[in-house]
């Protein structure tokens, strides 16, 4: 068995200059460094950042507590507890259907912004927006309760509890089956999802 060849002193001098040369090529290019938070740049459209609990049109809550989002959270990050509506048809209520989400709690020092509590929710309650500052000089603070993450009002929202605006029962709201704030669905609509 023939034993390995020691190196040339050629060979021993160029090793360190063809490592350097990385170095020499990026020596002269322009710098890319970015002045965050003073200049903040847009995140891509699908970009995963803090969660949202979604409203309906009149303002009643999408979530239903059915808590499949924190089963699905692999982080332990979603606390959940579900409440139950008042039966009455024109009692009030969070959500359209029979429960909503009495307590909603996101813990951010846990949650790894993978979007498996946005997959599993079945009514589209949970989406996650393009905020990415989370920081906070407190533990406490980044655990976010419902009132951090629910959407703003819109004109023509009503703050809940109220009784259904926009249709006789839960399911013209699943399906869409209405044509606007304050008005039920019109006789013979169309089932499916149109608007």
């Amino acid at each position: 068995m023939a034993e390995p060849e020691s190196k040339t002193l050629k060979e021993q001098f160029w090793d360190p200059v063809a490592g350097f040369g990385v170095t020499f090529r990026t020596m002269f290019k322009k710098v890319v460094t970015e002045q965050y938070p003073f200049e903040k740049m847009p995140t891509a459209p699908r970009f995963h950042g803090r969660h949202q609990l979604n409203r309906w049109p009149d303002g009643l809550e999408k979530c239903i507590g059915c808590e499949l989002c924190a089963w699905a959270c692999p982080a332990d990050a979603i606390y959940v507890e579900g409440g139950s509506n008042s039966d009455a048809p024109d009692g009030e209520r969070y959500s359209p259907g029979e429960r909503y989400g009495a307590v909603y709690q996101i813990n951010y020092l846990r949650c790894i912004l993978c979007g498996l509590c946005i997959e599993a929710c079945p009514t589209r309650a949970l989406t996650m927006t393009n905020e990415y500052e989370l920081a906070d000089n407190n533990r406490a603070d980044l655990i976010y309760e419902k009132s951090d993450l629910l959407a703003p009002l819109l004109p023509g929202m009503e703050q809940p509890p109220h009784a259904m605006r926009l249709g006789t029962d839960e399911g013209d709201y699943y399906r869409g089956n209405f044509s606007g704030p304050g008005s039920a669905p019109e006789p013979g609509a169309p089932v499916g999802g149109a608007h």
